[in-house]
């Protein structure tokens, strides 16, 4: 797929709460195909000791405005520049990087897909339900955080289908993991996507085996350079080690060398 670099201007930015901020970037020409699943990477311009690209999922795209949103996890200098940044400001992306999750074709199958998210990991997983939203499915999303708080852009997931919740202090939902709600008793998905922390897609990648379940794993290794070239995302695989950020970030659970 053609790989681009050029300037997104910030339509709006907003603050979700300490941990999270929501961009909408708006390109002057048309979007080129994005798929659900794929990332970024964001130049940071002035921000101390911050050299390299931020690589960001793709929450959203909005077609309608020619948006692109990214849901950002404000966890160092890189990260906390973009949310000092206003309406209006450019931001320069390398899109679109890395394999996107296997989307149904044939939208007469019935399917029950279960979208299960942790954290920031809930990021890639709004754009996938919308487009199985918008091919015929009715998703259903289980997102996990440690707290209600934690948990942000509710109001979109609820406009593509049923939402789950797991809080670890039950302060929203059900308390405790992703992987504890009691829906997973049922067993009834026809096939798991999931995004978040590798502990949880690990439980989760377990209980899909346990009820023979086909499921892919987006994965957030580390990345510099997106491209391949610096093999910080290295991830061992049944066939060898592959660059996350060139082969993934989604992965079928078979392919992977975890012990599950």
């Amino acid at each position: 797929m053609k790989k681009y670099i050029s300037d997104w201007i910030i339509k709006e930015i907003s603050l979700l709460n300490d941990n999270h901020c929501l961009l909408k970037l708006y390109l002057e020409t048309e979007i080129p195909d994005i798929y659900p699943g794929q990332f970024v990477q964001i130049k940071i311009e002035n921000a101390e000791n911050v050299f390299l690209r931020r690589p960001i999922s793709v929450h959203y795209v909005d077609r309608k405005n020619n948006e692109l949103w990214l849901l950002i996890q404000i966890v160092g200098k890189g990260t906390k520049k973009l949310t000092e940044l206003h309406q209006g400001d450019k931001l320069n992306l390398v899109y679109p990087l890395g394999n996107n999750f296997t989307l149904p074709e044939n939208s007469q199958t019935p399917s029950k897909f279960l979208l299960i998210g942790g954290g920031v990991g809930i990021a890639p997983l709004l754009y996938l339900g919308a487009f199985l939203k918008e091919n015929g499915w009715e998703p259903t999303f289980l997102l996990g955080a440690g707290s209600a708080k934690n948990l942000v852009q509710l109001e979109y997931f609820n406009r593509l289908g049923e939402v789950l919740i797991t809080t670890e202090d039950g302060s929203l939902g059900e308390k405790g993991f992703v992987t504890n709600h009691s829906s997973l008793l049922r067993g009834t998905a026809d096939f798991i996507y999931t995004c978040g922390p590798k502990a949880m897609m690990m439980a989760v990648a377990r209980y899909a085996k346990e009820y023979n379940i086909p499921c892919e794993v987006s994965l957030e290794n580390h990345m510099a350079c997106g491209i391949g070239a610096c093999l910080c995302c290295v991830e061992k695989t049944t066939e060898g080690n592959v660059c996350v950020c060139t082969e993934g970030p989604v992965f079928n659970i078979n392919k992977l060398s975890w012990q599950i």
